[in-house]
């Protein structure tokens, strides 16, 4: 090949190799221009799309309970609002008339009667008269005869679906019929049940006659002109507190003397039994009480026709609609039109949010710079919806969440698009250091490159020393590819427990595993973590001998993994030189660790942990195992094993046995032979009663 040639070929690469790159980075910017578009979309419309729908479940949810927060923390504070009086037909009522539901039209025809001639400024009624019953000609001529401008509920199979059918629909348009041309006429008594409770006021329908409040407003000559056209949100209020009652009643909140406070209705309910059969004393009395007033009749049954509200989430309280009717003429006679924010400026603050994203992202601060920004932001986006809200100013659709979410989503793609350059070398350092330490901790090396250089130091890590009984002579009668391929399974399935558990790989030893916790990066759970893991281990050893044994029945029999568990104090760090390093663990704790599992073949047992280790994991399903002398050493060990399944009176006797073993040795041999006989196949506790009675000057059995 001439020189030319090879010099074309090379160009050829290097083309195909940039046009890799570009194409690489053009999808880089394309994903990044999509999610872009994705946070933009989330920071204007995470709540309510432009025709109403919900977009994500996720945010709207969080939307609407911010909402409620703010709309419950923001509420006025008023007494009872004495310019409406809400006569309602409770259970009891219900029963004192011997009729269940609805509420029967002469009962109402005369409360009705009654209510004409004491002075209110309108009446509205919240019942629905779609059904035919004995009595409609008489509560018909009641209502055309009524000199109170009367609001009678009205509503429509195509808004009302839920509670109204075409036929009952039919009737009712027949009974208003017979109203035409009298003070009475029909009103819409429609809520907006939008998103699981009535937050704002129902849409305009040019099929449905004015909103009940409206139509009694509009009648009675009070100020309606100015929420004609509105469909913003419902200003609800709280009462103040009226005083204390001496019984704390249940939901209640007590006060620190023991008193709950009580709060006073915003509306004055009374009940329609008031209304008919009236007695001339009780007439006066309640005259009183409807001249001059708004007067809303309905139904105030418990489970029926509740409204949840704003303020539910915060007080677990649903009313009757009737309430929901009453806090929309409230708002009406307060002139309390809540102006909206325009569309223009929830456009440019979303745009700002994505803009701030991108540009932190960019700036590629450590996390202790970026901190205190993040909270700025987070109270600002949360912030200044709740100062908009105290101000009176409707936040109803507001995507105070969407500000959040998209700023973290266009900070993500931001600044996964800055460090792509090194992102196939950063996935393959956390790959390789993930094969011997866990993914977090890998990651936290990458970033912080110093938690990794030459030296060590002093770290009290808790140590797992594990070992396979027989590899050895095994791998002497089979091949070397099998055993080759036996051991790189077993040594897997042993990492993957490690790292699951969040440990750190120091060494394979043959077919021993040396691994730590609480280094080079400690965590509050390490202990949990590493006495799970020893365990799970000889549970992994377990799994494996069956794996073998169902691979190949000319295969030798897998023995047994053996654990030992030790916390102590070990020297960390890398040791070696530039060109060769390895991070390891150094110390006396190794060692200690690397005996107790050798312990296990004359304690017959599998999972052995020293006391040290027990009292600082959880220890609920560890049994004291007697003391030891480990080989080679001159001091006692109080050793442990896993029993998850143990019970827990047998547990008891044994701890009970671990405190007697100096002081009452014949009362812990007791003990202990009692456990093993109820335990017969448990070669540890068969091996334990043994050791108890061959104890040394210290009360420990010496092995070996």
């Amino acid at each position: 090949m001439s020189d030319e040639t090879k010099k074309k070929k090379r160009g050829g690469l290097i083309a195909r190799g940039w046009r890799s790159v570009r194409e690489a980075g053009t999808l880089q910017l394309i994903s990044t221009c999509l999610f872009l578009c994705l946070a933009l979309f989330l920071a204007r419309f995470s709540w309510v799309l432009p025709g109403g729908e919900e977009p994500t479940p996720l945010t709207n949810a969080a939307e609407r309970a911010l909402y409620d927060t703010r709309a419950y923390l923001s509420a006025d504070l008023v007494e009872q609002d004495d310019r409406i009086v809400l006569v309602v037909y409770d259970d009891q009522a219900l029963i004192n008339l011997e009729q269940r539901s609805p509420l029967p039209r002469d009962a109402l025809a005369e409360a009705l009667g009654n209510l004409d001639q004491m002075g209110a400024k309108a009446i509205g009624i919240d019942i629905l008269f779609d059904q035919p019953q004995a009595d409609d000609g008489l509560l018909i001529d009641t209502l055309r005869n009524m000199q109170t401008p009367t609001a009678v509920g009205y509503a429509n199979v195509a808004t009302n679906a839920s509670d109204i059918v075409f036929e009952q629909q039919v009737f009712l348009e027949e009974f208003m019929a017979e109203l035409e041309g009298s003070n009475s006429r029909p009103a819409s008594i429609r809520l907006d049940n939008s998103f699981g409770a009535t937050r704002i006021w129902p849409s305009i329908e040019p099929d449905l006659p004015p909103l009940l409040g409206r139509a009694m407003l509009e009648d009675a000559g009070g100020p309606a002109a100015a929420f004609a056209d509105y469909e913003g949100a419902i200003e609800y209020r709280r009462a103040l507190r009226a005083g204390f009652d001496e019984e704390v009643e249940e939901g209640v909140e007590a006060d620190p003397n023991g008193q709950a406070e009580v709060e006073e209705p915003l509306f004055q309910s009374l009940s329609i039994e008031l209304f008919t059969n009236l007695d001339p004393v009780v007439a006066e009395f309640v005259a009183q009480e409807i001249e001059g007033k708004y007067v809303l009749i309905g139904g105030d049954i418990v489970d029926y026709d509740r409204v949840e509200t704003s303020f539910t989430s915060w007080t677990g309280f649903e009313p009757a609609g009737l309430s929901v009717h009453g806090e929309i003429i409230a708002q009406m006679l307060d002139g309390k039109v809540l102006p909206t924010v325009p569309s223009w400026a929830l456009w440019v603050m979303a745009i700002l949010v994505v803009a701030s994203a991108a540009l932190t992202a960019l700036l590629e601060w450590p996390a202790s710079k970026l901190a205190p920004l993040l909270v700025v932001l987070f109270v600002l986006f949360v912030g200044v919806p709740f100062a908009l809200h105290f101000q009176d100013i409707d936040t109803y659709g507001l995507p105070a969440v969407g500000w959040l979410v998209a700023w973290i989503v266009a900070f993500t793609a931001v600044t996964a698009a800055a460090r792509s350059a090194g992102a196939a070398q950063r996935s393959f350092a956390q790959g390789a250091l993930g094969k011997y330490i866990p993914r977090d901790i890998a990651q936290q090396i990458i970033e912080d490159p110093d938690l990794l250089s030459l030296g060590g130091e002093k770290r009290e890590i808790y140590v797992l020393f594990s070992d396979l009984e027989g590899f050895t002579k095994m791998s002497h009668a089979i091949e070397p590819e099998m055993v080759a391929k036996l051991l790189n399974r077993y040594l897997e399935m042993l990492s993957e427990v490690v790292l699951e558990h969040g440990g750190v790989i120091d060494k394979f030893v043959g077919d021993a595993v040396v691994a730590f916790w609480g280094a080079p990066i400690a965590r509050a759970d390490d202990a949990e973590r590493a006495a799970n893991a020893g365990y799970a281990m000889w549970k992994a050893g377990e799994d494996f001998r069956k794996e073998v044994a169902a691979m190949d029945d000319s295969l030798p029999k897998i023995g047994k993994t053996r654990v030992g568990l030790h916390y102590g104090e070990a020297v960390i760090g890398n040791f070696g030189g530039e060109t060769r390093i390895q991070y390891t663990a150094l110390g006396d704790s190794m060692n200690t660790a690397a005996r107790l599992e050798a312990a296990n073949k004359p304690l017959d047992s599998n999972v052995s942990a020293s006391r040290e280790f027990i009292e600082r994991s959880s220890p609920d399903w560890w049994v004291p195992m007697g003391r030891i002398v480990l080989r080679g050493r001159a001091q006692p060990v109080d050793i442990y094993q896993p029993m998850p399944d143990f019970p827990e009176e047998h547990r008891a006797k044994l701890i009970e046995a671990a405190q007697l073993s100096e002081s009452k040795h014949d009362v812990a041999v007791q003990l202990i032979d009692e456990v093993a006989a109820m335990h017969p196949d448990d070669l540890a506790l068969r091996n334990y009663s043994s050791r108890i009675r061959n104890l040394n000057e210290g009360g420990a059995y010496v092995l070996g």
